[in-house]
């Protein structure tokens, strides 16, 4: 079989994998966070926290709570890499500079994974489970309560209340991401990815000198890296090395772990909002979007023009072979349309065009289908924006779920959108402008731009993925990326937490003859459309003078 047939089999394995769980998943979750049962352990952890689970939150309350769960999984995990040269478990590595472990703390805790070191040689397998593998647990499940607290504002009528973070943290934990996780940590180690405590081994001759590797509970935190959307891997080379991702079956296997929660989220939305219709409409426009851009990077890997690509049959440079270039794609939109990061190819050596395709996919706001809750309240923001355009257009007040769609919901909505962009665009200008951070690109021209481009693209979108070629571990980027992460992570949840305690305040309004139907076709259409102008808008000057440029020289 060719390489063509094959990448195509692969993506129709993968669509009809996620179509089989997603009506029986994402109707499990929303019983999870509708239920008003606690398990004994749940019991254990609210008492041991001193949370109320049943006290209802007003949106200021639950943000102060998800801000203090936050701030304090930073400072834990900064001092645990700061002491790592006194604890047990080391493996002799050192403490972690101060810089670095400011970045890595605030990447791991806002579920962006951005590593500006190698893992296999700085963190040893105390900062790994007890701080890394921690925090791809629990950041995970701070995004989806912040989802499902916004779809509780919707559904909500006139209490201004959105449930209990803490009862919402717990669950999606303990009922949702670990039991998962186990079973795919198991699959793993049976496809034969690492899950040991060893330490450093010698391996082997090569060319005059030998290799060190040392093992860790590597298949552990591959399975909650990519089902959290988290993407930190335990070695350098992250998913294409073979300890985490031993064959095709893995690849495949890790691309399906890191979709599985946030498509099937739109039906868990779907089925708390009362209506299935509504949920399918969102799942149908993030499909949308995901497959078209699979079909495009697809196409520029396997059509690039030049004479070793044409011998390989495909732009193989930067690619495994055990995953051809089918693989590759489809993680890598998988990985970049999510704010995963993971990788199992390196995308600076994709074609310029390719490239342009995986920044693009970060640049829609990760939204199609996103991360682990951060994709469906994103969706759901947009969407208020698609109601409010389609309003303008018949001269009608805007009305989504039954809530109207007034001044200061779109307010809320703007600020959501624009920050990101704004923390992308300011701080790769001040990199180029400045002379210093440029010596940290190993490329001239567009390519090297891309590089700083893709960088602050992937921080603040909160995705982690790199595109290679940039040394990142300078103060300066540990420090720019570090608030980059920060902001990126924090200030849109404001934003959404805001927009849902306003929804939640309102009465719903009756449907009427002149209401948007936005269970139609005819609004997913209208919501694709303006994703794609939105982020074209904002962000294609800064690819024009990038990957465009490149793949058009």
């Amino acid at each position: 079989m060719g390489p063509v047939p094959a990448g195509v089999l692969q993506l129709l394995a993968l669509t009809g994998a996620l179509a089989l769980v997603h009506i029986p998943f994402g109707t499990y979750m929303a019983r999870v966070y509708s239920s008003k049962k606690h398990l004994r352990v749940e019991k254990w952890i609210h008492k041991g926290v001193g949370a109320d689970p049943d006290t209802e939150m007003t949106w200021p309350a639950y943000l102060r709570a998800v801000l203090a769960f936050s701030a304090v999984g930073v400072l834990f995990l900064y001092l645990l890499q700061r002491l790592q040269g006194v604890l047990p478990g080391s493996l002799g590595f050192s403490s972690v500079g101060p810089a670095q472990s400011f970045n890595t703390a605030v990447s791991f805790v806002t579920n962006t994974n951005w590593q500006s070191y190698y893992g296999e040689q700085t963190m040893g397998h105390v900062v790994q489970t007890a701080g890394l593998a921690v925090q791809n647990f629990v950041s995970a499940a701070v995004g989806m309560a912040v989802a499902v607290a916004l779809v509780r504002g919707f559904t909500g009528s006139r209490t201004g209340q959105l449930g209990n973070f803490w009862s919402d943290l717990v669950r999606g934990t303990l009922r949702i991401l670990v039991p998962v996780a186990a079973l795919a940590a198991v699959v793993l180690v049976a496809c034969g990815a690492v899950q040991n405590f060893s330490g450093i081994h010698e391996v082997g001759q090569f060319m005059g000198g030998s290799q060190q590797w040392n093992g860790g509970a590597v298949a552990s935190q591959e399975a909650i890296k990519e089902l959290g959307t988290n993407g930190g891997g335990y070695f350098n080379a992250n998913s294409a090395h073979p300890f985490e991702n031993p064959t095709p079956f893995t690849n495949l296997f890790e691309i399906f772990l890191i979709l599985v929660i946030p498509f099937s989220l739109t039906r868990t939305f779907g089925v708390m909002a009362g209506s299935a219709r509504q949920g399918h409409a969102l799942l149908a426009t993030m499909a949308a979007i995901w497959l078209g851009f699979t079909a495009l990077m697809m196409w520029t890997e396997f059509a690039h023009h030049g004479p070793a690509s044409q011998a390989a049959g495909a732009a193989m440079e930067g690619k495994e072979v055990r995953f051809g270039v089918g693989g590759s794609s489809i993680f890598a939109v998988a990985t970049t349309l999510t704010s995963t990061g993971a990788v199992d190819s390196f995308h600076s050596s994709f074609t310029g065009l390719g490239g342009g395709i995986a920044m693009l996919g970060m640049m829609l706001g990760e939204i199609a289908p996103g991360g682990t809750g951060t994709g469906l309240y994103g969706m759901l923001i947009m969407a208020v924006i698609a109601v409010f355009i389609a309003g303008l257009m018949v001269g009608r007040t805007p009305e989504y779920l039954g809530k109207k769609i007034g001044g200061r919901e779109m307010k809320l909505a703007a600020c959501y959108i624009l920050v990101t962009p704004a923390l992308v665009l300011v701080l790769t200008a001040a990199s180029m402008a400045l002379p210093t951070p440029r010596h940290s690109m190993l490329n001239p021209g567009a390519h090297g731009f891309s590089e700083v481009l893709y960088a602050f693209t992937s921080a603040a979108n909160n995705n982690g993925s790199a595109f290679a070629g940039l040394n990142a571990n300078t103060d300066w980027f540990n420090t720019t990326t570090g608030l980059a992460m920060l902001l990126g992570r924090f200030l849109p949840m404001v934003f959404v937490l805001a927009l849902a305690g306003s929804l939640a305040g309102q009465r719903p309004v009756p449907v009427t003859a002149g209401t948007l139907r936005t269970e139609k076709p005819l609004f997913a259409g209208l919501l694709v459309g303006a994703i794609l102008i939105i982020t074209g808008l904002t962000y294609f000057p800064a690819l024009a003078l990038g990957p465009l440029a490149e793949g058009l020289a």
